[in-house]
């Protein structure tokens, strides 16, 4: 994977929270653990990298990101507020300073006309309020959850800059 930008990004992140002295945690849905990869194939991640939990089914959500059963049924596993639940969840789980996750249609099915194929929320949280994105990919299932991928590392790595003492780009 040398040269993928993923890569690179996840390297970025490496130094900025080994300089602030922050440790990352994922939970990923329909990323499969591709935030987790790239992130931990960087030599040296585990001075800052406590885990990762992919969380594919509704029940795992549940029971090891403490995603409340009210919220998936109230608004799907595909929504802003459960990536908000599996990115605190991963946080306190893990006991990291910053969690992120990942929920979404992937595709090439799944998709609904409420929640299209492409459909990705991207939470973050730790260092301030709990912050997350929705984004609609346009690719394939390896692209988009490539392109999902990138977005959470990039939402990292713009909390870590921004948080007092933050090191920036």
């Amino acid at each position: 994977m040398v040269g993928d930008p993923l890569v690179e990004l996840a390297e970025r992140l490496q130094a900025r929270c080994i300089a602030a002295g922050l440790t990352v945690a994922t939970a990923e849905s329909c990323t499969g653990g591709l935030v987790a990869h790239a992130l931990t194939e960087v030599p040296g991640s585990s001075a800052y990298v406590r885990g990762g939990i992919v969380a594919y089914a509704n029940d795992v959500k549940a029971a090891l990101l403490g995603v409340p059963q009210a919220v998936l049924e109230a608004h799907g596993a595909v929504s802003a507020q459960v990536a908000v639940a599996m990115a605190e969840g991963a946080r306190d789980r893990l006991h990291a300073d910053l969690g992120v996750s990942v929920t979404g249609v992937a595709g090439p099915d799944g998709g609904t006309d409420e929640k299209p194929v492409g459909l990705v929320y991207v939470a973050v949280a730790g260092l301030g309020t709990t912050e997350v994105r929705r984004f609609v990919w346009s690719g394939d299932r390896s692209a988009n959850k490539h392109d999902s991928a990138v977005a959470a590392i990039e939402l990292l790595l713009a909390r870590v800059e921004a948080a007092p003492g933050g090191v920036e780009t």
